[in-house]
Parts: C-alpha cells; sequence; structure tokens
C-alpha cells in the first residue's frame, strides 16, 4: 500500500496550517534573505519545497551528500534538480577528513559508541552543514512537533540563534504532511512506501513497525535521548 493511502489524513485546521506554512515562507523570503532549505528528501521537506515552487519564492534547495545515501535518495536529487526552478546545491564532506575518519575508525564506527556516531555525524553531516549555510541569514527546515520528545517544542520561527530558523511545519501532523502530498500530486521518496518515515544514511535507518514512533528507525541501537545527529542542536546541548 502507498504511503499516501496509509496517512493522508488531514487534521482539524489543516486549511489553516496550510495557509500559515505558505505565509510564513512568504515572509521568510522578503524579510530574511539569502536563505536556503534544507532538504534530507524525505516527505516534509518535499512538501516545503512544493509550496516555495508554487509560490515562486527565490529559496535554494540543498541537500548533505553523506556519502551513504540510500540509492533512492540519490535519485531523487537528481529528478529535483532536472525539475526544480531554483538551484540544488549538493554538499558533501571534506574529503581528507573523512578519509582520516574512516581509517581511523572504520566505516561501521557509528555502531561502536555514541560518541563515535555523532562524530560520524559530525564529518559527514555537521561540517557540510556549515559550509552550506555560510552568508545566509536564515534557513529552512521540516522539523515538526509531533517527530520526536527532541522536538515537541520546535517554533515556527527560531530566533535562538543568530541564524533564524524556519519550521512551517512546526505544528502538522503526519496526516497533514500526507494529505498535502495526495491532494498537490507531490512527489515523495519511494522508501516511505516502505515504512520509513524518517530517512537519513542507509547504516542508520530501517523500516519501522506498528506502534513505533517517526524517528524509531533513526539509530535503533541508541537510546532516544540520543538521536540526534547535530544538525538541530542548540549550542548548549539542547536538542531542538
Amino acid at each position: 500500500m502507498r504511503a499516501t493511502e496509509l496517512y493522508a489524513r488531514p487534521s482539524p485546521g489543516y486549511e489553516a496550517r496550510l495557509a500559515q506554512a505558505r505565509s510564513l515562507l512568504v515572509q521568510a523570503a522578503r524579510a530574511h534573505a539569502p536563505l536556503k532549505q534544507a532538504s534530507s528528501l524525505g516527505a516534509e521537506d518535499m512538501v516545503i519545497t512544493h509550496l516555495v515552487q508554487q509560490l515562486e519564492l527565490d529559496i535554494p534547495v540543498f541537500v548533505l551528500d553523506t556519502g551513504m545515501l540510500h540509492a533512492q535518495t540519490l535519485e531523487m536529487v537528481d529528478r529535483l534538480k532536472a525539475t526544480l526552478q531554483v538551484p540544488v546545491q549538493v554538499y558533501r564532506p571534506d574529503a581528507a577528513a573523512l578519509a582520516r575518519f574512516v581509517d581511523r575508525e572504520g566505516r561501521d564506527a557509528m555502531y561502536r559508541s555514541v560518541e563515535l556516531r555523532k562524530a560520524c555525524c559530525h564529518v559527514r553531516k555537521v561540517e557540510p552543514l556549515q559550509r552550506a549555510l555560510e552568508g545566509q541569514r536564515a534557513w529552512i527546515t521540516g522539523l515538526r512537533r509531533e517527530q520526536s520528545a527532541a522536538r515537541a517544542d520546535v517554533p515556527l520561527v527560531d530566533t535562538s540563534e543568530p541564524r533564524i530558523k524556519f519550521n512551517p511545519l512546526a505544528d502538522w501532523t503526519w496526516g497533514d504532511v500526507w494529505h498535502c502530498i495526495a491532494t498537490e500530486g507531490i512527489a515523495y521518496h519511494p522508501l516511505h512506501d516502505n515504512f520509513y518515515p524518517s530517512i537519513g544514511c542507509a547504516p542508520c535507518t530501517r523500516a519501522i513497525s506498528l506502534g513505533e514512533d517517526f524517528r524509531a528507525g533513526r539509530w535503533w541501537w541508541e537510546n532516544e535521548s540520543a538521536k540526534e545527529c547535530g544538525l538541530h542542536v542548540k549550542p548548549e546541548g539542547e536538542a531542538a
């Protein structure tokens, strides 16, 4: 069964939240340029990219190619490059730093300890993110409060750091996301049809079972409190 058939169930107030998301994107583009959208090619990010295109906003999209993405994710990147009206920028790890890490710790270091997994995330994701955001006043993400306990307080507009973070789907439900995908005809990652609600690097992502939370398939061998890669963690260490 396709993900749209399983999940597309709008919650009360969906139309108001959709209008709010559109308004927030317009506000971000007009008042906080230059800015970019960070995309993992997951359902939320594809919705945001679609809305940006609909609104004809000058907001480039960037993807972090960690070197360990699913083949389907790389195919989605190519599809976006071919279809979007704005640039799709791909940022990769520093080759020398990655080679040193792999030579020292091996390609499966993430399974040995939380510290090594976070070190792997840092070289593959956090450092490239820092480069992607150089010179930007703001950025846009697909964070939602419903995704995990660590994200339960995600605001629509996060001004807690010098670079503003816009989270236009912060108060959307999973059903809202998929209702938008279904009604707007938005292309989505094929792994969503195989019970992958959250999609990251291939070694660190699995399908979830009925009753598991959205991020249960990410770093499933770790405790819930550790399940952030560093992209959305505040300087003092509080996960966003």
